[in-house]
């Protein structure tokens, strides 16, 4: 009787130790499972960071989702020249027309991008490719701020004011000219018609998409007073928007607070 209780309580001690044992070993187990996940995560961190840097030392792109608002913001530069249908040289800073077209396309399809801002320090360019991105920005169905940082020169005008609203820094210029044309120029009546009609299609793009009439913004494109050795007129900052071509006066703050603003209206509708 007695040899067989202390059969029992050997038996159930021996149980204890092999469940405490097991216990043990199977924390150990976990603990190397995490640890061996950490340096996975930890390198596909490095590898997203590295891809996030070279999109945006490529096209100037970055997606903004990090901030407390909780919106994905999609951030366009356009600086330097923006290049047209050939290639600007190598020493040239541009913004490459074909990569920013197909952006915004997917930027419009896309289910995780919430609202675009569009940043801006540009000399102008190509007419052309800059007119067809003015039309693409103020097609999109996304809330679009932009921000003029530097100078929006020539087509940088349009693009400008091709989003829902829009900010220039205190310092910001905007230059409003006629249209100029590089190569071969024929003296013929049908060239300055030909102008015309080119100034006539940026004219009332500015003017459909801003406050400013289209007289006045003819005016100061032709004006003779400022410039020397040009037509035109340079707004600096407040002046753009006393002449109704930018909504406000403001930096990468207040755009982005605008811009969540308008991202969280759009989703309680």
């Amino acid at each position: 009787m007695l040899v067989q209780e202390l059969n029992e309580r050997s038996h159930d001690f021996a149980g204890r130790n092999n469940k405490q044992e097991n216990k043990r070993e199977n924390t150990e187990t976990q603990r190397m499972k995490n640890s061996g996940n950490e340096p996975e995560q930890e390198q596909q961190k490095i590898k997203n960071e590295e891809a996030r840097e070279e999109r945006i030392k490529e096209t100037g792109q970055v997606l903004l989702e990090e901030g407390g608002e909780g919106a994905h913001i999609h951030l366009i530069s356009i600086i330097g020249e923006i290049e047209g249908h050939e290639n600007l040289s190598g020493n040239t800073k541009t913004t490459k027309y074909e990569h920013i077209l197909p952006k915004l396309a997917e930027i419009e399809d896309s289910r995780e991008v919430d609202g675009v801002l569009v940043m801006i320090n540009t000399v102008g360019g190509d007419v052309s490719c800059g007119l067809a991105l003015a039309e693409m920005i103020a097609s999109l169905s996304k809330p679009t701020v932009s921000l003029v940082i530097g100078d929006s020169h020539s087509i940088g005008v349009p693009l400008a004011v091709a989003t829902d609203y829009s900010f220039i820094v205190p310092t910001g210029t905007m230059m409003i000219h006629p249209v100029r044309m590089s190569g071969t120029v024929i003296g013929a009546v049908q060239t300055y018609d030909y102008f015309e009609m080119i100034q006539d299609r940026i004219l009332n793009f500015v003017s459909g998409h801003s406050q400013i009439a289209y007289d006045q913004l003819r005016r100061l494109m032709l004006n003779t007073e400022m410039l020397t050795k040009d037509l035109g007129t340079v707004l600096v900052g407040s002046d753009a928007v006393k002449e109704g071509l930018i909504c406000e006066v403001g930096g990468i703050r207040e755009a982005l607070q605008k811009l969540n603003r308008m991202v969280l209206e759009r989703k309680e509708i």
